[in-house]
Parts: C-alpha cells; sequence; structure tokens
C-alpha cells in the first residue's frame, strides 16, 4: 500500500505545535521512544510521528506527515475510530484506551494498544491529539494460540470425561447382577430358614440385605447423576407447583406412617426440561421429608413449604422445612457428592441426592444455596430463569 501525496500541514500551525509541546525536546522524547507515538491535529491529519511508529505501519515519516488517520485505519475500525474522536473533542471522554486496527504498507492488520488524549488550551478549546500505539500483534498471536491449545485441551478433556462416565455406567450396569442375586437369594434364604437361625444369624442376614439395599440405591442415584449430566435438554414451559405437588403426593405415599403437611404456591413458572426439574424437586422434597421424619422429639406432621417468587428475569424457589437441619460450618460440603453431614442413624443417605439437584440447577443456568440451623429445619433456596431459549442458551 502506498499513499498519495499531500501537501503539508501550514507552517503556522506546526510551529504552533511545537511551542506548545516543548519543541526540541519533545521531538527528542519521541524519536527516542520504542513505542509510537504521533500528534495529530483536531481535523485528523499526522502533524509528527516518531520512527517506532513509521516502523510499525511501514512508511517513511514524510509519507505520513499530511496525511488522514483514516488512511491507515482499517475500514473495520474506522466509524469507532470517528466516534472516538468526536467524543474526545466534545468532552464526553476524556481520553481513549482501545485495541484499534491500522493497515500497514504491505496490505497486512497491524493489531495496537491505543492511547490518545486530545490537548486544550487555557480557554478549553480542543488543540490537537496525542497518540501512544503499541503493538500487540505477538500478543494476540500468543493468546489465539493459548485459546487454541485450551480448546484442544477442552475437547480432549470431554472426550475422556465422556469415556470415564462410559466406564462408570458400564460398571454400575455389571454391578447390578450380583446385587439382585444378593437381594433375592438372602430373601430367600429369611423366609425359608429364619426358623432355623438363631438371633445372632438373623442379625447377619440383616445386615446383608441392608448393605445390599444401601448399594442398589447408590447405583441407582449413579446413575441418575449420569443423567442429568448427559441427558439432552427439551425445554419448555414448566408449571413447578403442579411438579411440587406431584413430588409431595407421591412422599406421601411412599411413606404412608408419617403424616405430611405440604403447602405450595400456586403459579410458579419457568422454562427448562420438565423432567430433570421435578427430579431436583423430588430430591430436595425428600431431602427435607427425610430429616423432618428422622428429627428427635414428639411426633408431629412432617411440614414442607415450597414458594417463590419473581426478581427480574428469575424466579427464586424455597422450599422449607421444619426438620433437624444442619450446621452451617458444614454448608460448602452440602452439594458435593458423598459427601454427608448426616449419619445412617441420622437420616443420611448415600450423598448424592443434593449433587444431583445441583446438577439440574447448574444446566438450567441457576444457582441453589441453602441456610440452616440445627434442630430449626432448613430452607434451600433454588434460582432459575424464568424464560429460556433453548439447549444452547442453557446447558454449560
Amino acid at each position: 500500500m502506498s499513499l498519495p501525496r499531500a501537501t503539508p500541514p501550514a507552517a503556522h500551525a506546526t510551529a504552533a505545535v511545537a511551542s506548545k509541546m516543548g519543541d526540541d525536546r519533545f521531538r527528542q522524547a519521541m524519536a527516542a521512544s520504542n513505542i509510537g507515538m504521533a500528534i495529530v491535529s483536531i481535523e485528523g491529519i499526522w502533524l509528527e510521528i516518531n520512527p517506532a511508529l513509521c516502523a510499525m505501519l511501514g512508511y517513511r515519516e514524510d509519507q505520513l506527515r499530511g496525511h488522514h488517520y483514516s488512511e491507515v485505519t482499517h475500514p473495520d475500525d474506522l466509524a469507532i475510530s470517528n466516534n472516538l474522536v468526536t467524543a474526545l473533542v466534545n468532552g464526553s471522554l476524556a481520553s481513549v484506551d482501545e485495541h484499534k486496527r491500522y493497515v500497514h504498507r504491505d496490505g497486512s492488520e497491524v493489531w495496537v494498544q491505543l492511547n490518545v488524549a486530545v490537548m486544550r488550551d487555557e480557554s478549553g478549546a480542543p488543540q490537537y491529539f496525542i497518540s501512544h500505539m503499541r503493538d500487540i500483534r505477538g500478543e494476540r498471536e500468543a493468546g489465539m494460540a493459548m485459546s487454541a491449545r485450551i480448546e484442544e485441551r477442552g475437547a480432549a478433556l470431554d472426550a475422556s470425561n465422556r469415556q470415564l462416565q462410559l466406564f462408570a455406567d458400564a460398571v454400575a450396569h455389571d454391578l447390578r447382577a450380583p446385587l439382585r442375586s444378593i437381594e433375592s437369594f438372602s430373601a430367600l434364604l429369611s423366609e425359608r430358614a429364619v426358623e432355623r437361625l438363631n438371633e445372632t444369624d438373623r442379625d447377619y442376614l440383616g445386615r446383608i440385605r441392608a448393605a445390599a439395599s444401601r448399594m442398589t440405591g447408590l447405583l441407582a442415584a449413579l446413575t441418575e447423576l449420569s443423567h442429568v449430566t448427559r441427558a439432552e435438554m427439551r425445554v419448555v414451559p414448566v408449571d413447578l407447583s403442579l411438579l411440587a405437588d406431584w413430588v409431595g403426593a407421591e412422599l406421601q405415599d411412599a411413606d404412608p406412617r408419617h403424616r405430611g403437611e405440604i403447602t405450595v404456591q400456586p403459579g410458579l413458572q419457568v422454562e427448562g426440561d420438565e423432567r430433570l426439574l421435578k427430579l431436583m424437586l423430588n430430591q430436595l422434597m425428600h431431602n427435607a421429608w427425610k430429616f423432618s421424619c428422622e428429627r428427635e422429639g414428639p411426633v408431629e406432621p412432617v411440614r414442607i413449604e415450597v414458594s417463590g417468587e419473581t426478581a427480574v428475569d428469575r424466579l427464586v424457589l424455597t422450599i422449607r422445612d421444619h426438620g433437624s437441619g444442619f450446621d452451617m460450618r458444614y454448608a460448602h460440603k452440602l452439594f458435593e457428592p458423598f459427601q454427608r453431614l448426616h449419619g445412617p442413624d441420622q437420616g443420611g443417605g448415600h450423598g448424592l441426592g443434593l449433587a444431583i439437584a445441583r446438577r439440574v440447577v447448574e444446566r438450567h443456568r441457576g444457582e441453589l444455596r441453602a441456610h440452616s440451623q440445627p434442630g430449626a429445619g432448613s430452607t434451600f433456596i433454588v434460582e432459575l430463569p424464568v424464560a429460556a431459549t433453548g439447549e444452547e442458551n442453557i446447558d454449560a
């Protein structure tokens, strides 16, 4: 690329600028700088250019001086540059610090970190611009190379995670068959030989059946965690109030020994995957039911309240129980897989239920947190976007 010849600016304009800038000393500083520097008139004409800027753009000083900055500005950045100049002149911007593209004499792009300030006289009128340009092509290339490496590593990690997940699914599947045999034969032994067993033998048999049952539950939970992580999202309008009523009825039917008082606020609506959101509610409400049933003291109905309110574009859903609660000092462990804040005798399970709930919430671009006090119950708060546009905008 070559610039056409231009008539140099009037001598008195250059002299005025030179007198304002301290003339020789400023020129010496510009010449010695390894950062591109220029003095540009309010009209956008290059008045002074240092050697570093000439080398950066591939021109001699006499080939730039007297020309408009737009002649070497990248066409895609020209409108932005003009808007910034206008903002500097009218005072809406004090200075500019931006990444900009210029065009080298050979036609290639030159990315720079551009700093521009406008100099004014005593009355505040703009006189000229001082520009500093630092070549950042190397930094951008390094950044792009780093991004490519990160993307490659991410793809490799995704592939590795998929392989690990497939392995875990295969192991869980293969373990179910021997577990079913253990459960079946121990049940037959209990039915047919219970009279011939002494109290110690019956205790051992009971322990075997309980352990097999816990393992079956753990494998089922691992399968659920795998499913909520990998399942394709089907986004539709979802009535969370209806789902909560449904889950509450299932909890009562599964445990008729306890009387439940489950109140659900009507009209709780979001957009998301209905099956996953029901699974999330099932985990949270089952957790509330379980630790309410295990609470020490007189027999009371299991009380669970499900309510919510809309804040801007999010639904803040609250699930509150009046059960045993937990110590907030250990809240950081609450949603981690296999972390239990209660032992088996206190209602603690396999430690995957809340991890499953959190994963469902994360896939909906939401947040899940909890507040509690020992002996006073727990409150789980779920924030979900009210509206969603599809899997690509929801799934991480």
